[in-house]
């Protein structure tokens, strides 16, 4: 069996450098490309990378890359590679793919022939007398083509990281786990210091907060495809399990507030809490943002209010600049808002020191930032 793998951490776009870092925090040397960070570990890079990357969409293993521009060669090169290692004989092989300026444009027809070339290498290396059984654990292959060159992964995450565990509701447009994170990455908050969500929904921006305030692995209350692989010795499990526990600081006070004008909303945002554990660690109230009050004299605002979508463009305006109105009496504050109105700053009334391109799923917005005089 390999004693070290490559491993690709998916990632929104814009984001590389952020999930490139967490990696580099993990101990491995990590190499980025669009909308993928690369990078070699032992067996154990598995748990760990699914424990504690917040900002990765999943983890996938590498198994081979090779060009391909006819069936025959899709077909020939992909059972060369050493499937037998990571894929016992009863393990079960659904097949995804996607193709993007390739000769072999039908994802059909090579996600077919990529499961043909596994089980006929899988029946042989085992010495099956009839074809698997695929009644063990999941080994879900992906066959991505891009220019020709095809890229074979095993998904090791299953769930994608987004889903943390923790969330039992939600309102119409939820904010992913790893968006979340990824503003709280994005400032210089530390524990130490306020955080606020005046605009919390379900509570995701706050739970995360408190998630890295604490140094508590994101990936510590769910499970993951991989941890019923055979190639990966349980102890594997049990040591980054252990190390996430030793490196959590459950003793770290925090001070964060989430709030929201809907009553809903704080509930649900109550129960989201509770269910990661941090219930005691969040404060969350029913209030709009006019009424929000500040007593410290320096903290952080991170946000993502309404966009204007589904709500009037005066309502919006309206929100942003009761917040503007707001926070021009507490110069020493940093401020961070997520939002696809266009006319933010305008409204706001001031122009953001910096701003940066996020993607919201599908919906391209600018993440703007203020920061508080020091």
């Amino acid at each position: 069996m390999t004693k070290e793998v490559t491993l690709i951490a998916t990632a929104a776009m814009g984001i590389e450098a952020l999930v490139a870092r967490e990696v580099r925090q993990l101990g491995y040397e990590p190499k980025v490309k669009n909308g993928q960070v690369i990078y070699k570990g032992p067996l154990s890079a598995i748990p760990r990378s699914n424990l504690w990357l917040r900002t990765a969409d999943r983890v996938k293993l590498l198994v081979g890359q090779f060009e391909a521009k006819t069936f025959d060669e899709l077909f020939e090169q992909t059972k060369a590679l050493p499937w037998e290692q990571f894929i016992p004989e009863d393990g079960e092989v659904p097949v995804i793919g996607k193709s993007v300026k390739s000769t072999l444009y039908s994802v059909s027809d090579c996600q077919a022939i990529v499961k043909k070339a596994i089980v006929d290498r899988l029946t042989v290396q085992h010495g099956l007398a009839t074809r698997l059984p695929e009644t063990g654990a999941l080994y879900r292959v992906e066959v991505s083509i891009l220019k020709d060159i095809v890229t074979l992964t095993i998904d090791t995450s299953g769930v994608g990281l987004h889903k943390r565990g923790y969330r039992t509701g939600q309102g119409e447009a939820p904010l992913k786990e790893t968006l979340a994170a990824t503003l709280v990455l994005l400032t210089n908050w530390t524990p130490d210091e306020v955080f606020i969500d005046p605009f919390c929904g379900s509570g995701t921006i706050p739970i995360e907060a408190a998630l890295i305030g604490q140094n508590i692995a994101p990936g510590f209350n769910r499970e993951f495809a991989s941890e019923e692989w055979e190639f990966i010795p349980q102890k594997e499990w049990d040591i980054a399990l252990e190390e996430a526990e030793d490196l959590a600081n459950y003793d770290q006070p925090l001070s964060i507030i989430g709030s929201d004008i809907d009553h809903k909303m704080i509930e649900i945002s109550k129960n989201n809490a509770l269910e990661a554990g941090l219930s005691d660690l969040i404060e969350f109230k029913q209030m709009q943002v006019a009424d929000l009050t500040i007593k410290d004299e320096r903290g952080y605002i991170v946000t993502n209010p309404p966009y204007g979508k589904r709500l009037k463009k005066d309502y919006v305006g309206h929100l942003y600049e009761s917040l503007g109105n707001i926070m021009k009496k507490y110069p020493k504050w940093s401020v961070y808002v997520l939002t696809a109105f266009s006319e933010f700053e305008k409204f706001y009334g001031k122009k953001a020191t910096k701003k940066r391109k996020l993607f919201n799923g599908f919906i391209r917005t600018d993440y703007y930032q203020y920061f508080g005089k020091r």
